[in-house]
């Protein structure tokens, strides 16, 4: 196997409605929020790590693929060459067999993963009316209501506000696996292009079926410039 070129995608995540994806609630204060977004620790300022787009990208494309049913659903870890999941996405095998085995060969066929997702941090211009002051970060609160006594349990968490936007890169690796990187060209735009397209159509997020997690990706380039429409 030889790596042979690089494709990027960079461009812009706009949120479209609220955006909720959590850091967790290990530490909660009397009174504080109990469904935080995830910020970065230093600045406060909210981002988009890499893994929440590249697993809901994954999952969508297995959903699309019918990978779902035939592995109980967990995510897709065959291994094997002509899986574009496994070859796009990676492979975490967690076979015991000896590295020597027919088996383990078998599953171990497609290389190293060939997308890499960063993190998507604020843009400039959000990042300029955080530090003016003006709220890019809002409390929802939301109601549980018993169907007997009508009684309401409200719980508040926290959203990106519409609007806001992040800047993402993505780079996928070409690998010469005896067909000049031919299946790794064709996957770029049948499996990461049609991964993106299905997200436009989805959420991102916690609470995608109550309205939260709506995004578009707008200024998509290449690496060379060459503008993508999604």
């Amino acid at each position: 196997m030889q790596q042979i070129g690089l494709k990027k995608l960079s461009g812009q995540i706009v949120v479209k409605t609220g955006l909720h994806i959590g850091a967790g609630n290990d530490k909660i204060e009397i009174g504080g929020m109990d469904n935080p977004i995830i910020r970065n620790p230093l600045t406060r300022e909210p981002y988009i790590p890499g893994s929440s787009l590249k697993g809901k990208m994954r999952s969508l494309l297995e959903w699309h693929l019918g990978k779902v049913q035939d592995n109980k659903g967990k995510p897709c870890n065959c291994g094997k060459a002509d899986c574009p999941i496994c070859r796009v996405f990676g492979s975490a095998n967690n076979s015991k067999d000896s590295d020597e085995s027919k088996e383990s060969k078998e599953k171990h066929q497609t290389g190293p993963t060939r997308l890499i997702v960063r993190d998507a941090f604020l843009s400039a211009e959000d990042k300029k009316k955080m530090d003016d002051g003006k709220a890019i970060v809002e409390e929802k609160y939301e109601n549980s209501i018993n169907r007997i006594t009508a009684w309401a349990n409200p719980r508040p968490i926290e959203r990106v506000v519409p609007g806001v936007k992040f800047d993402f890169e993505l780079v996928y690796r070409i690998i010469n696996t005896n067909d000049d990187g031919k299946t790794d060209t064709t996957n770029f735009d049948t499996v990461v292009l049609k991964a993106l397209k299905l997200l436009k159509n989805d959420y991102l997020g916690g609470g995608g079926t109550r309205g939260n997690g709506r995004i578009d990706f707008i200024n998509v380039k290449d690496e060379t410039g060459t503008a993508i429409e999604l």
